[in-house]
């Protein structure tokens, strides 16, 4: 069946042939199954013959045989140069840079509105340029209903080079630790993040924008069940009370959702895939990326290898597709399309160094609490600007999700600072 179009597209013009052909491609191109497929082809035709070269090079133990010119880009691609580092920090990041004690009051207060405001900017207008494009017409005018954009994968690509540019610019011009992981590993956390991004932008065709942030927010459960599966790790009481309140608050919006049976609130099974397969590619992602922070690296270091991979599989998988000239025709024919993507991708170049700049001047709590704020406001401004309706019941299903957030991350904070307070040796008892 998936045949089908491809073989109608290669028979001659025919009277019936120009009719039927386009509209059977068009259908199948409206299928989201169908184009995740060929995506992952695409990539499979890079990923497979990467994973056979990393394997000619081991079982030929390279490392102590290879000589000439490409000995040291092998090396690095498929060895690395360093060994794995132990200073990390509770969250598999580097260490914080410490504050100078003369630091003005004033000071650290003008850094964190200078945080919250940039990473606020930066990430409400990518959300509301997400859904823009991806679910509004281009060109429309009194005679002509406009035309949609359909490549998720494009946008993706359009964010990926720009933050490869903005990262690569950084390291080139700022110190940074000597990179020591084998650049390979980054493809898989590069693969991930492409999914979960496509997943991301295709799920807005299906659900509402509030829907899917809320779905973002709740991802702390599968991340938790996977932790526990897969790592055996242990959870604090107040973290499994908190996972329940998100699970009913979540609940309760989608619940009160679909009665209404509006383009613009229903939840379709779709949908709801989509949601699920984000969920899953980036709490993959995030884990991923914990494991390479043991080898000593900073946070822009991976940001730029992981966008190296992901501008090699979109473009590579564009490519065959015949995609990445059709969405630069559609630029062309729409300016307005253009602007938005730029700037789509420009907000989230800078959200992820404002999300770097944070994390170093104030730690992980500050920026949780800033981008939960991020969360909440960006629900209200879908609501106002492109007319989302939420019930009674829906309201409070978001108040219940967001209190539940705020009331993680004081236990957190409270945690680590009875930890701290211990003396050496001895571990915080666990009072339920």
């Amino acid at each position: 069946r998936f045949c089908l179009p491809l073989v109608l597209a290669s028979l001659p013009t025919m009277a019936t042939g120009e009719e039927i052909a386009p509209a059977l491609q068009d259908a199948w191109g409206d299928f989201w199954l169908f184009r995740f497929f060929v995506n992952a082809a695409g990539y499979a035709s890079i990923v497979v013959p990467g994973f056979l070269l990393i394997q000619y090079f081991k079982r030929r133990n390279y490392l102590e045989t290879g000589r000439g010119i490409c000995f040291p880009v092998i090396k690095s691609c498929v060895f690395g140069s360093e060994g794995k580092s132990s200073v990390l920090q509770d969250d598999g990041s580097l260490p914080l840079r410490a504050e100078s004690t003369e630091s003005s009051t004033a000071r650290q207060v003008f850094k964190l509105l200078f945080c919250a405001v940039g990473l606020q900017a930066s990430y409400l207008t990518w959300g509301v340029l997400q859904e823009r494009v991806m679910t509004r017409t281009y060109g429309a005018t009194e005679t002509d209903p406009g035309e949609k954009f359909k490549d998720s994968q494009f946008l993706v690509f359009m964010n990926r080079i720009l933050a490869f540019t903005v990262a690569g610019l950084y390291c080139a011009l700022t110190k940074q630790p000597r990179h020591g992981a084998p650049m390979y590993k980054y493809s898989f956390a590069s693969l991930s993040n492409i999914l979960s991004s496509w997943c991301q932008y295709e799920a807005l065709k299906y659900i509402s924008f509030p829907t899917q942030v809320l779905a973002k927010a709740s991802k702390v459960i599968p991340v938790m069940m996977m932790g526990k599966l897969v790592s055996r790790k242990s959870y604090e009481y107040w973290e499994y009370l908190t996972a329940a309140l998100i699970s009913v608050g979540v609940s309760m919006f989608l619940l009160s959702s679909a009665p209404h049976r509006t383009v613009s609130t229903v939840t379709t099974f779709s949908g709801i895939v989509l949601l699920a397969g984000y969920i899953i590619f980036d709490s993959f992602t995030s884990n991923w990326q914990d494991a390479l922070f043991t080898y000593k690296m900073s946070p822009v270091q991976m940001m730029f290898g992981v966008n190296v991979f992901s501008c090699l599989f979109t473009v590579g998988s564009l490519l065959e597709q015949g995609a990445l000239l059709e969405s630069l025709r559609f630029m062309a024919r729409h300016s307005e399309f253009t602007a938005h993507a730029v700037l789509l991708s420009v907000c989230s170049a800078c959200g992820q160094l404002f999300i770097f700049y944070t994390i170093n001047q104030f730690g992980a709590a500050v920026f949780t609490i800033i981008m939960t704020l991020r969360q909440a406001f960006a629900i209200l401004l879908s609501c106002l600007i492109y007319g989302h309706t939420v019930t009674v019941v829906g309201g409070l299903g978001i108040a219940v999700v967001f209190m539940a957030l705020f009331l993680r991350v004081y236990a957190r904070s409270r945690m680590k600072k009875r930890s701290k307070k211990l003396p050496p040796g001895e571990t915080p008892v666990q009072k339920v």
